[in-house]
């Protein structure tokens, strides 16, 4: 029975901080989905979401019903959620 990480859970996000909420999912999907149940996971960057990284931006973004995005961050950077902009 396999027991380690299980390979392959890539989430590309597009979503910028216009979106306080959708630009959060990915983050939470990574530290409270697949981190738990064990699977590993990254984060892929495009357009307006690389904006998501920025000290100042990470601060800002709450989205609803999920945990702030500094949280999150720090949650995945926990987890070793690999990020590729």
């Amino acid at each position: 029975m396999h027991t380690g990480p299980v390979p392959g859970l890539l989430i590309v996000t597009a979503t910028g901080a216009n979106d306080h909420t959708r630009a959060s999912i990915p983050f939470h999907i990574a530290a409270n989905g697949a981190g738990p149940g064990n699977v590993e996971c990254a984060i892929a960057f495009a357009g307006d979401a690389a904006d998501l990284l920025k000290p100042h931006v990470i601060a800002e973004v709450r989205g609803v019903g999920i945990p702030p995005l500094k949280d999150l961050i720090e949650k995945c950077q926990a987890q070793s959620v690999r990020f590729y902009v």
